[in-house]
């Protein structure tokens, strides 16, 4: 938790607003591949919260149960308190949900057409080069640390165990628990 809560202006909170919208319109892949951005905005730009509250933030709320855009919620909690947390969900929701509605009505009418199967074809890559972003920031901290010959084996693993097989990626969570607990990362 942050001690600007009270410090943020309506300035900053209309700032806050209208930088998720902005991400909201890029999250093809889902909220978390706009993790970096809004890592530059709230951490690098701002300073509104430091690195640490800001991966806590994501690995708080992806362990909780509920949809995964809630990391979004506990970023603007982190930021400026319950203001912030309505800042940055309706900011994330509002957009994406009003593009969702029209265009799924729009390209079900038109799915067999050359130019929309072109269309989804081509947001594949744009939705892994998002991910593989994401991840990179997420793991930069461990990757840059004393034990970043662990962190680069885990991820390694990782990578290889989901392209190969078919086992579930929950064992790799526990593995990375484990693999924390122990202290090897």
């Amino acid at each position: 938790m942050t001690l600007l809560h009270s410090a943020l202006s309506a300035a900053d909170l209309l700032a806050l607003f209208a930088h998720f919208v902005v991400l909201s319109l890029l999250a093809v892949g889902g909220a978390i591949t706009t993790a970096p951005d809004m890592h530059r905005f709230v951490v690098g730009e701002h300073h509104w919260i430091t690195d640490a509250q800001f991966s806590a933030s994501i690995a708080i709320a992806q362990a909780a149960p509920g949809p995964n855009v809630l990391f979004v919620a506990v970023i603007g909690w982190n930021v400026a308190g319950p203001l912030g947390a309505l800042a940055t969900m309706s900011g994330t929701l509002l957009p994406s949900t009003v593009l969702t509605l029209f265009a799924t009505r729009w390209g079900s009418r038109r799915s067999e057409t050359r130019g929309m199967r072109a269309f989804t074809a081509g947001l594949t890559p744009l939705t892994i080069g998002l991910l593989v972003a994401t991840g990179w920031l997420l793991a930069r901290p461990y990757v840059d640390g004393a034990r970043a010959v662990g962190a680069l084996a885990l991820i390694g693993i990782s990578i290889v165990v989901m392209v190969r097989t078919r086992v579930s990626p929950m064992w790799l969570v526990g593995l990375g628990a484990v693999v924390g607990a122990l202290g090897w990362v």
